[in-house]
């Protein structure tokens, strides 16, 4: 066996699983789960009718293999978002890349650029998506984990890493918007880490999965929008990922892409024809038109705006939580700063799941920036989501008044 695979720390919901065990939810109550980031707004119909007329035409059915590189139809339709969204001008041919969902892309992209034989560190948020951590591990790397701030709404304190973990730096995995914290990284925040970038020779790959929900007038900086506003053209040393899981409300469909720096793409693409990571013919039929249709992305934003301006307020009332700059979590601090007793206790007197946020960070420095918050994921319809905010509400003022 890999014995880098000993270096795997189970994965939060296995966590919560364990925490769980032996609890009896109130039985009086039907369950409520605000744990699992899970999107549970209606799929398009038109996304559906795609996937499902493709299975019938030929060249978009089953009876071949698909190209690891994708159709051109489908790069032109990655390419043609970027514009839209961003103003960017990119070479369908040699900067963007299909991938199956942006998980399984950002866990295959460390294996592409990290050098083993160098003592490589993989920079990560903390707290963050364990994804990052078990790439970097299984990659022969070691994490370094740099701490949100809650002072400044929980963006990442990028200033707290030393040069001399910076000097050893391969990779630095950028979530923004962030999970869980839904903090958004502004211009001068990329310019610092395309600097240090340049100085240290480290790549970046911006986690952009989130970048279609957010509450404020402006859209949330991309990555590469930003490297392009600093001059930065050639994406040099990054790229981003993002899929249409959160922004069109098809986690099942396993569809994303990758975009930036050509070089890196072209390796990326190699490693990907020896994984085996080609996207099925109908799902990239299917995802031509959804990346082309911003309607159902509009309307999704809307819900969730709709959503949080009702529960948000409910809470605050009890817990310490405001409103993310973008993203579909609540990130709220908790009376006595127990959140896994918190989250233990409110499943057994109330049905209600939520997520602890220690269990999405590791402790550095002498202490665990996730603790004493949990993750809410209101991904629920709206009627849902208030009623388990009422129950937290009672929850909190039977047990801390």
């Amino acid at each position: 066996m890999n014995p880098l695979l000993a270096r795997l720390q189970p994965y939060p919901f296995e966590r919560l699983r364990q925490l769980f065990a032996g609890v009896t939810p109130n039985p009086a109550l039907r369950p409520i789960s605000l744990g699992i980031g899970e999107p549970k707004h209606p799929t398009p119909p038109f996304i559906k009718q795609a996937l499902s007329q493709a299975l019938e035409t030929p060249g978009s059915d089953l009876t071949a293999y698909p190209p690891t590189t994708g159709t051109p139809a489908l790069r032109e339709a990655f390419a043609g978002w970027l514009r839209r969204r961003y103003g960017l001008a990119v070479d369908a041919d040699s900067q963007v890349l299909p991938v199956n969902g942006s998980r399984e892309a950002l866990f295959a992209f460390a294996q592409t650029v990290i050098d083993p034989t160098r003592q490589p560190v993989v920079v990560c948020p903390n707290p963050f998506y364990q994804i990052y951590e078990g790439a970097a591990l299984l990659a022969g790397a070691q994490p370094w984990y740099a701490p949100s701030d809650p002072a400044r709404n929980f963006a990442v304190d990028w200033a707290s890493v030393p040069d001399a973990v910076w000097a050893r730096t391969q990779l630095l995995y950028v979530c923004s918007p962030g999970n869980p914290t839904g903090a958004v990284m502004p211009l001068d925040e990329w310019r610092k880490l395309f600097e240090l970038s340049d100085r240290h020779g480290f790549v970046i790959a911006s986690d952009e999965c989130y970048s279609e929900i957010y509450f404020r007038d402006e859209a949330p900086l991309g990555g590469m929008e930003a490297a392009a506003r600093l001059g930065r053209s050639d994406f040099r040393r990054l790229v981003s990922f993002t899929s249409l899981s959160k922004r069109s409300n098809v986690p099942g469909l396993r569809s994303g892409f990758v975009a930036g720096d050509a070089q890196l793409l072209k390796a990326f693409a190699l490693y990907r024809t020896y994984h085996g990571s080609a996207m099925a013919p109908p799902v990239q039929a299917a995802s031509v038109l959804a990346w082309g249709d911003e309607a159902h992305v509009v309307d999704n934003r809307a819900q969730y705006r709709r959503k949080f301006a009702e529960v948000t307020p409910v809470l605050s009332d009890v817990l310490d939580v405001r409103l993310p700059d973008a993203g579909f979590y609540l990130w709220a601090g908790v009376p006595r700063g127990d959140d896994t007793g918190f989250a233990r206790e409110l499943l057994a007197q109330y049905n209600v799941t939520v997520l602890p946020g220690s269990f999405l960070a590791r402790e550095s420095g002498g202490r665990n920036p996730g603790a004493g918050r949990v993750r809410m994921a209101l991904v629920a319809e709206t009627a849902e989501c208030l009623e388990a905010a009422q129950r937290i509400v009672q929850f909190v003022q039977k047990n801390f008044a």
